[in-house]
């Protein structure tokens, strides 16, 4: 589903050129759940962003479902994370003015072919698929954070995507919390075989995906 071959990223300035990433390689498997650890500021979150599509790697390649993404200009780029690939952040990254039912339905207006009404079927299902039927008029800042990272995994799934990238999806909640997102992770990958990547600093939650990737100042030590 995922692989990465020799992939550096180097960040350069006039003065300064920084590796974050260094020679990696990776093949991820069709249905797999996946934990990313790592010390601050190993790559961690660089590495998701590659598998994201959110950054180009300064040398290597990548590949989706086997189709080699390095030639894409960015309007493929954008359709191809569009329609398959789904995104939780630890901060959620909600539009505060928009009701939950609208934040969720946000991937599906740039989905060509889909019509309001569908698309607000699509949210709704999405919704109640993560226990929040009855919060869909209500706005982010009237949520919990757990009840928040529930929206934002339903923004993330509601367009099917075939794989999630979560970035510290429980950082900012508590243990009960924490688990309860871990839960409904574990259902996405076992009832669903979505292909899930999960950076996360929590030793605990990453021992609940099937395989553990380490890294340290921007180099695989495992």
């Amino acid at each position: 589903m995922i692989e990465l071959k020799g992939v550096d990223k180097v960040y350069r300035t006039k003065t300064i050129e920084t590796t974050a990433l260094n020679n990696i390689n990776l093949l991820i498997d069709k249905g797999a759940f996946v934990s990313i650890m790592g010390p601050s500021g190993c790559g961690k979150s660089t590495l998701l962003n590659m598998i994201g599509l959110l950054d180009a790697p300064t040398s290597g390649s990548i590949a989706i479902d086997g189709v080699q993404i390095n030639a894409y200009n960015d309007k493929d780029l954008a359709k191809l994370r569009n329609e398959h690939i789904g995104f939780i952040f630890q901060s959620f990254h909600l539009v505060p003015d928009l009701s939950v039912l609208d934040n969720v339905e946000l991937p599906l207006l740039y989905r060509k072919g889909m019509n309001g009404k569908a698309r607000r079927a699509k949210a709704q299902q999405a919704l109640e698929w993560v226990g929040l039927s009855t919060r869909m008029k209500h706005f982010p800042n009237q949520l919990s954070g757990g009840q928040r990272q529930r929206v934002a995994i339903a923004r993330a799934v509601v367009g099917r995507p075939r794989i999630i990238l979560a970035d510290e999806p429980t950082g900012n909640l508590d243990s009960v919390m924490g688990d309860e997102i871990m839960k409904i992770l574990q259902e996405l990958n076992q009832e669903n075989a979505t292909t899930i990547v999960m950076v996360t600093h929590d030793l605990v939650q990453a021992e609940k995906s099937q395989q553990i990737i380490r890294l340290f100042d921007g180099q695989q030590v495992n």
